[in-house]
């Protein structure tokens, strides 16, 4: 079996053989599930076409944050950096001061942690027009907590202009791309790569940035989710409703600015409201939701499913996704013990 530095053999592992996927970047799409390549990736060189003021940087990752198909179409605007996460974040501030529109694609851990003050000086006080686009946020990597951004979100809102969103699937990602490229200042845009999933077309969803929405209806609980866990929502929905339980899902890919306004109105109907994210239960959208809910005298039975306040093991995703409650099995299970 071939190895990389950034990947690990696939191979039978624990009782029963159970196989386990890569540690490091394994796809999130289930048995059978459609999936689209790289949508980040395309979408970005779409709109290059047509804006020559786009240019993409990375941090020796290009490759595994799906730049890299920017890089083969466009590489007289393609900027490699080296393991200089710092350095690319200044470099995006440089260009944008120029008048560039600079997309700056790393590991969330990278950005957040080892970035943070290059980005809160050099670009989010400026409000420059640097995009921010990071793969691997919360559990989507088996590596453990040196790659695990479980906290990126809770680091970034507290942020001034910084814009922050967490899309579901291909389908979002690709819209979300076009939509922050449009908009004026810094964003900070959580990325799954590879061969992410298709999943909202089939509800005819539209991403707007700034809103949230409402992709199924249900009369018993009310999911609030972002980035993939709507995926894991909707899945459970369906779990849920074999089992006489009808489950609404309000998808909130934008974590900052929050969509106030349609978060309180969907939890004022008295439902069980319960918050769901693939981020440390600290910080992030559960909290940001429930102080929502507070400042405008909302008060539903509220829960939240999300990662633990904890450095989380390394292994296969499906093993920690089960371990850590954020599969669509565990969301199920949690719920109807809820009700």
């Amino acid at each position: 079996m071939k190895r990389s530095k950034y990947d690990r053999p696939v191979r039978p592992a624990g009782e029963g053989g159970r196989l386990t996927t890569s540690a490091m970047i394994a796809s999130l799409a289930g048995p059978g599930q459609r999936t689209k390549a790289a949508p980040f990736g395309h979408a970005l060189v779409e709109i290059a076409a047509q804006r020559p003021d786009i240019v993409g940087l990375t941090a020796d990752l290009s490759k595994y944050t799906d730049l890299h198909v920017f890089a083969k179409a466009y590489p007289d605007r393609f900027y490699q950096m080296g393991m200089a996460e710092q350095v690319l974040m200044g470099a995006a501030a440089g260009l944008a001061r120029e008048g560039f529109t600079a997309f700056a694609t790393t590991y969330a851990v990278f950005a957040s942690r080892r970035a943070y003050d290059f980005i809160c000086m050099a670009i989010a006080e400026e409000s420059l027009d640097v995009k921010i686009v990071c793969a691997l946020p919360g559990l989507t990597t088996g590596y453990g907590p040196s790659h695990q951004a479980t906290e990126d979100l809770a680091i970034f809102r507290g942020l001034p202009n910084m814009t922050i969103l967490d899309p579901c699937d291909a389908h979002e990602i690709e819209q979300a791309t076009h939509a922050i490229a449009a908009h004026k200042g810094p964003v900070y845009m959580r990325l799954l790569r590879g061969n992410v999933p298709l999943v909202l077309d089939e509800y005819g969803y539209r991403f707007e940035l700034g809103k949230a929405k409402v992709v199924r209806d249900g009369r018993d609980v009310l999911i609030v989710s972002t980035g993939l866990m709507t995926m894991r929502a909707l899945e459970a929905a369906t779990a849920l409703k074999a089992d006489g339980v009808d489950a609404a899902v309000l998808h909130v890919p934008t974590i900052k600015p929050l969509d106030v306004d349609t978060i309180v109105a969907e939890a004022g109907g008295g439902r069980l409201v319960v918050v769901a994210e693939n981020h440390t239960i600290v910080g992030g959208l559960g909290e940001a939701t429930a102080g929502a809910l507070m400042r405008a005298g909302v008060t539903p039975t509220f829960r939240q499913i999300a990662l633990p306040d904890a450095f989380l093991d390394a292994g296969a995703l499906p093993t920690l996704h089960d371990r850590y409650g954020i599969s669509s099995e565990a969301v199920a299970r949690r719920i109807k013990g809820w009700l």
